[in-house]
């Protein structure tokens, strides 16, 4: 049954596994373990002790692969809801000798293809062992391509090199060279030497030291399907009972909000009081109560994982509503090309969090522009350009009311089915003597005065995306010298990500253009590997004669130096955004604005990943690029390495003027 009812949350993560042993009697384990209360078992398929090279058949009867039981005494259903193969863990596909090296082949194919017979969704590969894994590698990426409805989790131990600490743990340290390996370069080895295979996917072995926060980081941006915990991982708390160090806690509770799945592996090593399972309070782990009997010996530790999944707070309203489109690809809006339907305005127009703060704004630029002596007297010419179906038209007027100052409105838009709705709100707010309603380009209008303050939202995920410094350039010349723009500077950032999903998911088009093309996107499975840094930058209004839209930067992203090595699949983009004054919009992580949604943020791919190994920095060339009818932008890394300058001219992706 599920950890528990966590209101939003549908992701994988609430269903609990068991590790079990060989059984030849399928039906029983899964009888037992189920109703002992865990979701799955991953067990093995094929008795251990099996060695291809010696079949336990006589050639005269022909061979039967040792299995845990027929396909037909458990069910379909079953099999693929209940069952996660274990592959065998005696296989070494890089040993030196022959004979193990090629029974280890035979018995990793004959046992993949005994599982995906029987339609199990997942098997879990065991570790490569010390140093190389090509063979191991090749082996798999070969049964990877006849397989289609199967995921193959190789296992992996949670340890970084530099942990002394880790030294305990036979699967991080090689007695020979008395060097500690980091699990992660073995995967990424794995990964590479198998095309970055998108049914690879990873299960952490957790022990009881863990790596350095930023270490494990890492592997939020990776395709970690599953989190096994070993009993001896657990702690004893005053009662006697298992509990996890708050270290512990704190990557469980962020696996679940990742989706990882939960697999307890081990024995009872706990002496529990009279037999009996835990209750856990809501808040101290060692002032605990009895509850029913103990039906299962693993039972404590499914009931410690299932207190941490249930004292989790409810996913928010955003973020049920963001659920749909968490590392889903996007293309981004031009609105300045195309014309915006209704439902897109919908969306936009229920972040209120986003017009209080152009309502603040609008406050703020009245009260400067206007003393309280002039307020009666002075009539300010407002216009908003963009003005889509009326949102910053209500903000500003509502602006007005608040600080007791008279306005003139000028709505300028150049979608004609958002005009209609324009003037019908005009008409049912009575508003008619105070906005005027123009249907034009902003850039092609000829105004009939020059306006006091000019609001605009052309701003997009990466700030100047929707060609806002192309639009307020061509609206600027009715804007009095001395007028006021909002926003009144935008800058874009940037940000090195690891991003498995999505770098899957560009690639699986398989052309240059959408590797070269940037996606709006909800980032969710990601590792953000380095502070986002600022890119472009504009002023409004900017009246230089020599003023430019074209920019280029050169930024060099440090690597945290307990991260470890990484391997960088894009680059995140953000933007923030002065209104005015003190009035700040802003999606970048380290300072968003709280709970506005109108913008995810920008995905920049990379057609090759880009290995950093530890402590070397990552270099990164950002071109924004103008001609007269398009704008676009071009990236490359120059270091460690150095890639093709992408999307050269604009061929895969430019925002039409």
């Amino acid at each position: 049954m599920p950890l528990g009812q966590r209101v939003g949350d549908k992701s994988d993560s609430r269903y609990c596994g068991v590790e079990t042993d060989f059984i030849d009697d399928m039906p029983h384990v899964l009888t037992h373990n189920l109703s002992g209360g865990f979701d799955f078992v991953v067990a093995p398929l094929v008795d251990p002790s099996y060695r291809p090279s010696f079949p336990t058949n006589s050639a005269s009867e022909g061979f039967v692969l040792p299995v845990a039981a027929s396909d037909l005494i458990v069910s379909p259903a079953q099999w693929s809801s209940h069952v996660v193969g274990k592959i065998s863990s005696w296989i070494d596909l890089d040993s030196e000798d022959e004979k193990l090296r090629m029974d280890s082949e035979t018995a990793l194919k004959q046992e993949i293809s005994w599982a995906s017979h029987l339609s199990v969704q997942a098997c879990l590969l065991p570790p490569p062992k010390k140093g190389c894994c090509s063979n191991y590698a090749r082996s798999v990426n070969q049964i990877l391509q006849g397989i289609t409805n199967m995921q193959l989790w190789l296992r992996l131990p949670l340890v970084k090199s530099g942990s002394i600490e880790n030294e305990s743990f036979d699967e991080s340290y090689d007695s020979l060279s008395g060097i500690l390996y980091d699990s992660w370069e073995t995967w990424n080895s794995f990964r590479l030497l198998c095309e970055h295979h998108i049914q690879l996917c990873v299960a952490l072995d957790i022990q009881s030291s863990l790596p350095s926060i930023n270490s494990l980081l890492r592997w939020f941006g990776e395709p970690v399907r599953a989190a096994i915990i070993h009993t001896d991982a657990f702690l004893t708390n005053a009662r006697g009972y298992p509990c996890l160090s708050k270290r512990h806690q704190k990557l469980i509770i962020a696996f679940f909000d990742f989706g990882f799945q939960i697999v307890i592996s081990g024995s009872l090593i706990h002496s529990i009081p009279q037999g009996r399972l835990e209750v856990f309070p809501a808040n101290d782990n060692d002032n605990l109560g009895e509850g029913a009997p103990l039906t299962h010996e693993l039972k404590p530790y499914l009931e410690y994982v299932a207190y941490l999944y249930q004292r989790m707070d409810p996913l928010p309203e955003q973020e049920r509503f963001e659920l749909n489109y968490r590392d889903f690809l996007q293309a981004p809006l031009q609105p300045l090309m195309d014309n915006l339907e209704a439902q897109t305005y919908e969306t936009f127009e229920k972040d209120t969090v986003k017009y209080n703060q152009y309502q603040r704004a609008v406050c703020k630029a009245l009260l400067d522009r206007v003393s309280d002596e002039q307020a009666s007297s002075s009539n300010t010419v407002l216009m908003v350009v963009g003005a889509g179906r009326g949102p910053l038209v209500r903000a500003s007027l509502q602006a007005a009311e608040e600080v007791g100052r008279k306005i003139k409105v000028y709505a300028v838009e150049k979608n004609p089915n958002a005009v209609v709705t324009l003037h019908s709100l005009i008409k049912l707010e009575g508003w008619e003597s105070i906005v005027t309603v123009i249907s034009c380009d902003m850039r092609c209008w000829d105004a009939p005065e020059k306006a006091d303050i000019l609001v605009s939202e052309l701003l997009g995920s990466f700030g100047d995306n929707e060609l806002s410094p192309e639009c307020l350039d061509g609206a600027q010349r009715f804007l009095k010298p001395d007028g006021i723009s909002i926003p009144s500077s935008y800058t874009s950032y940037l940000q090195p990500i690891t991003t498995t999903k999505l770098y899957n998911d560009v690639k699986a088009n398989k052309d240059l253009a959408h590797m070269e093309t940037p996606y709006v996107v909800k980032l969710h499975k990601v590792a953000r590997l380095a502070q986002a840094q600022p890119v472009f930058t504009f002023h409004h209004p900017e009246f230089s004669p020599n003023r430019s839209n074209q920019r280029y930067v050169k930024l060099e992203f440090e690597i945290p130096p307990d991260t470890g090595s990484t391997l960088v699949h894009g680059f995140a983009g953000y933007f923030g955004a002065v209104l005015y004054g003190d009035i700040y919009l802003s999606i970048e992580p380290s300072k968003p604005t709280p709970t506005m949604f109108s913008w995810f943020p920008i995905f920049f791919p990379l057609r090759t990943p880009v290995y950093v190994p530890s402590g070397s920095h990552l270099e990164v060339q950002f071109w924004r690029c103008c001609a007269p009818a398009k704008v676009w932008y071009e990236w490359c890394v120059t270091s460690p390495i150095t890639l093709p300058v992408h999307n050269v001219n604009g061929r895969s992706y430019w925002v039409g003027l």
